[in-house]
């Protein structure tokens, strides 16, 4: 089984929270760290964005991608929510197993 890590960026702390007890309850992800107070530089409709915003790390496997994108998609305040995922190549095996225990 292929596992991931998928970054998330949202506008409010209350917003990852949501996301993130409704991506485990529905069992698309094993576990998520909330990183709060990051400073996000992007350009965005034309001009250069200065944001402060809350990046989430979503632990999952890589076959339940494509269902956490449509439900994170359908929660996130975002016109264009930043969801992407990284394949992991090597991990500790009792956390895979673990994570493999805990989702889809």
């Amino acid at each position: 089984m292929d596992y991931m890590v998928v970054f998330i960026t949202v506008p409010k702390e209350e917003e990852a929270v949501t996301i993130a007890k409704t991506l485990v309850e529905e069992k698309l992800a094993g576990c998520i760290n909330i990183v709060k107070n990051i400073r996000s530089i992007y350009f965005w409709q034309g001009k250069i964005e200065d944001d402060s915003e809350v990046l989430m790390i979503v632990k999952t496997h890589s076959e339940l991608f494509e269902e956490l994108e449509k439900r994170v998609k359908s929660l996130h305040s975002y016109t264009v929510p930043e969801i992407i995922g990284i394949k992991i190549k090597k991990g500790s095996k009792d956390y895979l197993n673990w994570l493999s225990e805990v989702t889809k």
